[in-house]
């Protein structure tokens, strides 16, 4: 079985480049304004739901840590309530903005 190399990824980083800058400009735009910029919009959902829920665990943590003060009177099963429903709303977003 051949293995793929650095090569063959440049082949084809280029093939892609080359057909896409071949295309007329008027073709990219009218692309764009039926089908919109998708690929695009699932890229950055993906980055902002990892960063997201990265955010939101740390935060979970801040709050179930038994040595810090601030957060004494909230009970960990609130501090995980509020973490399920903030990902449940983070998550719905999400999905909404891919479309």
């Amino acid at each position: 079985m051949a293995r793929s190399t650095s090569k063959d990824a440049q082949d084809l980083f280029r093939a892609l480049w080359s057909s896409y800058s071949a295309a007329p400009t008027n073709l990219k735009v009218a692309y764009v304004a039926l089908v919109g910029s998708f690929p695009f919009n699932s890229f950055l959902s993906g980055v902002l739901s990892c960063v997201g829920t990265a955010v939101l665990a740390v935060c979970l943590r801040i709050q179930v840590n038994k040595e810090n003060k601030e957060f004494k009177d909230l009970a960990p099963e609130r501090a995980f309530a509020d973490f399920v429903l903030c990902n449940v709303v983070l998550h719905l977003v999400i999905m909404n903005f891919l479309g």
